[in-house]
Formats: structure tokens, sequence, C-alpha cells
């Protein structure tokens, strides 16, 4: 249930974001995006920003609680986000980019403009600052890899 409305909250928001055009209705349905996305930051403890692009089927594990997603950042299909994940900005170069079919473990921290490729997998409480290649696994504090394609 949480998962559903945090995820219906971006996706009406990211709708609003991109596809209304008509400057009043735009207006109004963003003012009630906001409103939604403040009630999900408050009562659901999540941030997922309506400016991120988010593919297909994510899924936030344990209910999103924690789950923190930059507007900048790219996010494909079929993402697993724990509870606890930041995906963020570093004010400097930008937000990250996560291929498809990519899982996050609790805690992680993906930040700047790092690429994360197609089914990698990231550790417990890892914190990623370089690039994580297609396929492997990064653990650690800065993560590093201990697993490749």
């Amino acid at each position: 249930m949480r998962q559903a409305v945090i995820v219906g909250v971006y996706r009406y928001g990211h709708w609003v974001w991109t596809r209304v055009r008509v400057p009043l209705i735009r207006q109004v349905l963003y003012a009630v995006a906001l409103v939604l996305q403040f009630l999900v930051m408050v009562t659901l403890h999540a941030e997922v920003r309506m400016q991120a692009e988010i593919g297909r089927n994510l899924r936030l594990g344990h209910g999103g609680h924690g789950v923190v997603v930059h507007a900048g950042a790219r996010i494909g299909d079929d993402v697993v986000l724990t509870h606890g994940v930041t995906i963020g900005d570093d004010l400097k170069t930008g937000a990250p980019t996560l291929g498809d079919a990519v899982y996050v473990g609790t805690g992680a921290v993906i930040i700047g403009a790092v690429t994360v490729g197609d089914g990698a997998k990231i550790g417990a409480n890892a914190v990623v600052l370089q690039d994580v290649p297609a396929g492997a696994t990064a653990v650690g504090v800065p993560a590093r890899i201990v697993a490749g394609p």
C-alpha cells in the first residue's frame, strides 16, 4: 500500500511536470502535486521528486520508508530501492543514473553524476561515488566492486 501511494504520487506529479501544457490547468495540478508530495514526505517518510525520470515497475522494498530520489535522477525499468536509500545530487556534477534491473540495498547512498549499469547490485549502507559497471556488485564505504559480470 505504501509503495503504491509513493509511486502513484510520483507518477501523477511527473505527468503534470512533463505533459500538462495549459498554463492555468498546469498551475492548479502542480499545486495539487506539491501538496500530495508533501503529504507523502510527512506521513510516509519518502521523497521521490516529480522531476526525476523513473522507468516502469519501480519497487520500493520495506514500503519505501526513508527513500529519497533527487529531481535530477534517472532510474531505469525494474529497479528495486529498499528503505533508507538516497539517490542524490552532489551539488557539483549532478545526479545519478541507474540502469534497468538495479538492486539498491538498505541505507545505500548513490551520489553525484555516477552511472550504475544494468543489473548491478549495491550493498546495504554502501556509498557509491563512482560508476558501477553493468552486472557488478558494489559494497562498502566508499563502495568498491566485489563481483563483476
